[in-house]
């Protein structure tokens, strides 16, 4: 779930879920702060893929380096159709990607 959030930015799911994903996040891209080889590897053991390891430590480490935390946004969004699980919606505070970017730019041509 993690390299979700990492990848789209946003993610819809359950409180629950994102109230633990929180607890797994925030520690990695405080981590994604200080490029190591140590770091890398620690959130390689998390991520197990290589490329959202390199997007963290090359973009949300870098833009995320001089807030203190609370990297990320929790939002409750009312509750889900058939088992009325509350739902919340997960974001990245402040970040958009480059890539969003140009992928915009491209939809309104």
């Amino acid at each position: 779930m993690a390299n979700s959030l990492f990848l789209h930015e946003t993610i819809r799911t359950t409180l629950p879920k994102a109230k633990e994903l929180r607890r797994v996040v925030e520690p990695l891209i405080t981590k994604a702060k200080i490029d190591s080889v140590a770091n890398r590897r620690n959130a390689f053991s998390r991520l197990r893929d290589n490329a959202m390891v390199a997007k963290l430590f090359t973009q949300l480490g870098p833009f995320y380096k001089e807030r203190p935390g609370g990297y990320i946004r929790i939002l409750k969004a009312g509750f889900r159709t058939g088992d009325k699980a509350p739902m919340a919606i997960v974001q990245l505070v402040d970040f958009e990607s480059t890539t969003s970017d140009t992928t915009d730019s491209q939809k309104e041509n």
